[in-house]
């Protein structure tokens, strides 16, 4: 009777070391992080299948080396340049501020990276998805973690670390080539009648104000909002020098009222209507071609016109090209 209690204690305890062996495989190979929702997530051990909600999360998987399985866009039909398109392999499932869970539902991703505020209040069924992270992908402090994160959850923590870096250098280089004796200002805003337009700290503006700008709208208050609308009137009472507009749709109201027609950059042809990349400025190949675009078009003197595919298919690996 001794003998068999003390065979069956031993095959107990070996059958909750296998367990316990399991169990510490299965830790070993996930994570856990906190986003900006202040929610901690589990992510799976090395996930492959990225669902990006706004383009960050797909600008960032491409130069990572990785194909996302579902992406949004800004405005149907439009290609993003700064992406070369959308890859093939790739499905679209929406616009970034109404995306269709039924389609992305039937990608099967293994983890759901989101714009924060356009997704928050569907956390849930996100979550029943997949893994869902969310992050407010609206200012350059910003970027540089959300960049480290995402990295990290991809398995490339190192590759993250190096984008980051590169591109602090590089914001540094622009910053020093620019000159110093002059400072054009500028305004980064949406079109439309009522233009909402961005604080310096937001990524794109906070690119420019980097190689010399002087942005009309100023730094964010203590706890405010990244941007505010601003009407065409105090637009015309600030009079910037430069005019970045990133369109929503293809209406430019904006240009029907007898104010824009006064404006010194309108007067003076320096109104520039940008890609999609000014508005999804969080990922590592957006921030360089901004950087680059902003730097020749406050000193076209000094920094040569940009081709955007062309940077972006630098900045892109092969394998991940269409």
């Amino acid at each position: 009777m001794t003998a068999l209690i003390v065979r069956a204690s031993r095959l107990v305890g070996l059958a909750l070391g296998l367990a316990l062996c399991v169990l510490s495989a299965r830790s070993a190979g996930a994570a856990s992080l906190t986003d900006d929702r202040g929610v901690t997530v589990e992510i799976p051990a090395t996930p492959t299948r990225i669902a990006a909600i706004s383009f960050f999360a797909t600008d960032l998987a491409l130069a990572l080396g990785v194909k996302p399985v579902a992406t949004t866009y800004m405005y149907p039909g439009r290609e993003p340049d700064f992406l070369l398109g959308i890859p093939k392999e790739t499905k679209l499932i929406g616009q970034r501020a109404k995306p269709n869970l039924e389609l992305l539902s039937e990608t099967k991703p293994d983890i759901i990276i989101a714009m924060k505020r356009y997704t928050v209040g569907n956390a849930e069924r996100f979550q029943k998805i997949a893994p869902y992270v969310a992050y407010n992908m609206e200012l350059l402090s910003e970027s540089y973690q959300e960049v480290a994160d995402v990295s990290k959850i991809l398995g490339k923590a190192e590759q993250g670390e190096k984008l980051n870096a590169d591109f602090k250098r590089h914001l540094a280089e622009f910053g020093a080539k620019a000159p110093k004796d002059r400072h054009p200002s500028f305004v980064i805003m949406w079109g439309g009648d009522t233009p909402f337009a961005f604080h310096t700290e937001n990524t794109a503006a906070a690119i420019v104000a980097a190689v010399g700008g002087d942005n009309i709208v100023g730094p964010m208050k203590q706890n405010g909002r990244f941007g505010i609308d601003l009407s065409l009137e105090a637009l015309l009472a600030k009079n910037p020098d430069v005019i970045f507009i990133m369109e929503y749709g293809l209406e430019r109201t904006h240009e029907g009222n007898p104010i824009w027609s006064q404006l010194s950059a309108v007067k003076n042809k320096r109104v520039y209507y940008v890609g999609d990349q000014w508005a999804e400025t969080q990922g590592p190949i957006a921030r360089e071609l901004v950087l680059r675009e902003a730097a020749h078009y406050l000193h076209p003197d000094v920094f040569p016109a940009v081709d955007v595919r062309a940077e972006a298919a630098k900045l892109i690996s092969a394998a991940t090209q269409n």
